[in-house]
């Protein structure tokens, strides 16, 4: 038993996503940790700070290391993040000599944001192809259903006769933009050291940033540790995207109450009416739209980071920032089996 319904030993065969859940697995989370640090090494070793043998020594351990997951455990209950606890463990593998060279000029928040925009690049590019083959799809349906007819409803009554295309396109439209945005989405590596200003790094701070970058396939900007917006702009995305999807699954669920104007394979069982189908996904559409609407105001909480770090708002943003990613994926996963599910869509 969990408390997220995201990974529940049964809610998540409804609202969880094997494809996307292990982005935000601690394994992930780690080895994206790890190649933080060794890609910081060779930026470092490149312009003449750290020894090119210990960066060398750092990228080979960080490539193998498996870190003591329970003193990481009792270690962040007491430092409040993981990184002290794991770079301790990793200075003891490089050795004496090579620990010198290890973190220099980061903290702790380096490691942890970058991380999360090393796994959120590979989670945004998958949603990208999901929201490309859900727009085919709804390409599909418009060639073979396109000219029939619908009734247009405003304010939830009956207003004219539509045509199906004309109900496709506002279901497609929103789908192409968000694709396009999050093909064009930068993920920006963060590197500030400890109050945001690389005083470590004197003159060669702005060159190292833009090495580290460039190893690890982020944009390279100023730090950004108290201005959270990339954390916000991500997470508005994920919240438009299922509020879009939400608009298709409810839109489905009200052409599915009468079933004249719609027809749907796969639908839901009933444990006590044999006869009924339940638009089972799209219903959970809806759901998944009005959480990450509610998930969305807590991350613009977390806007208020106050001076040049806060505990408080990241670890808000912990807490909802990858459930939000969660809920979009299923959004993405189950919008795709509800549109690939549809035989019949108007009336000649």
């Amino acid at each position: 038993m969990t408390a997220s319904p995201f990974d529940h030993p049964f809610l998540s065969g409804l609202l969880g996503d094997d494809e996307i859940a292990p982005y935000f697995s601690a394994g992930a989370d780690i080895r994206a940790m790890l190649a933080f640090e060794a890609a910081l090494a060779r930026a470092e070793a490149t312009h003449g700070l750290i020894p090119a043998e210990a960066a060398r020594r750092i990228a080979e351990i960080c490539a193998g290391f498996s870190p003591d997951l329970p003193r990481l455990r009792a270690a962040t209950a007491r430092d409040g993040v993981v990184v002290p606890e794991l770079i301790k463990q990793l200075r003891t593998d490089v050795g004496e000599e090579a620990a010198k060279s290890l973190h220099l000029g980061a903290t702790s928040q380096d490691v942890i944001d970058t991380s999360l925009m090393i796994r959120l690049k590979a989670v945004v590019f998958l949603f990208a192809g999901r929201l490309s083959a859900i727009v085919a799809e709804l390409d599909g349906l418009d060639r073979q259903f396109g000219r029939n007819r619908l009734m247009g409803h405003t304010r939830m009554q009956a207003a004219i006769p539509i045509s199906v295309s004309d109900r496709l396109t506002a279901w497609r439209a929103p789908l192409t933009t968000y694709r396009d945005r999050l093909t064009e989405q930068s993920f920006p590596v963060q590197l500030g050291g400890a109050a945001g200003t690389l005083d470590k790094l004197g003159p060669h701070a702005a060159t190292v940033r833009a090495s580290l970058a460039q190893e690890l396939g982020l944009t390279d900007t100023t730090q950004w540790q108290s201005g959270r917006l990339p954390i916000a702009d991500i997470a508005g995305l994920f919240a438009s995207i299922s509020g879009s999807l939400g608009k298709i699954g409810q839109d489905i669920a009200l052409l599915a109450q009468s079933g004249q104007e719609i027809e749907i394979s796969g639908g839901g069982t009933s444990s006590a009416m044999a006869h009924k189908q339940n638009p089972v996904a799209a219903e959970v559409l809806v759901s998944l739209a009005r959480f990450n609407a509610t998930a969305l105001s807590g991350i613009h909480q977390s806007l208020v980071h106050e001076q040049e770090r806060s505990g408080a708002a990241w670890t808000l943003e912990w807490l909802l920032l990858p459930q939000m990613a969660m809920a979009t994926a299923a959004s993405l996963r189950l919008a795709g089996e509800l549109v690939g599910n549809i035989r019949r869509l108007g009336v000649v």
